[in-house]
């Protein structure tokens, strides 16, 4: 499970997620495949649902490559700070 860091704001936008770090005014934009990942797992799931998501919802997408996507989205978004497990 992940959670926002303190100070992190976010908003849905028509092109998927918008986060604002209030601390240092940084934002930064999510598609609407990082953003569904990202709302899945601060909803409280964890990764394995988040694939399962990503796989109902987009037919062309298999597991493998689903798994690899929340992985890589879930680093950066602990890259850049913005979460916390």
């Amino acid at each position: 499970m992940l959670t926002l860091k303190p100070g992190i704001l976010l908003t849905e936008t028509e092109y998927g997620m918008a986060l604002l770090d209030q601390e240092s005014a940084e934002y930064w934009t999510l598609n609407p495949t990082a953003a569904l990942v990202l709302q899945t797992l601060i909803d409280g799931h964890g990764t394995e649902r988040a694939v399962e998501i990503l796989t109902t919802r987009y037919d062309n997408v298999d597991a493998g490559l689903a798994a690899e996507d929340v992985g890589r989205i879930v680093g950066e978004l602990r890259s850049a700070g913005l979460v916390t497990s």
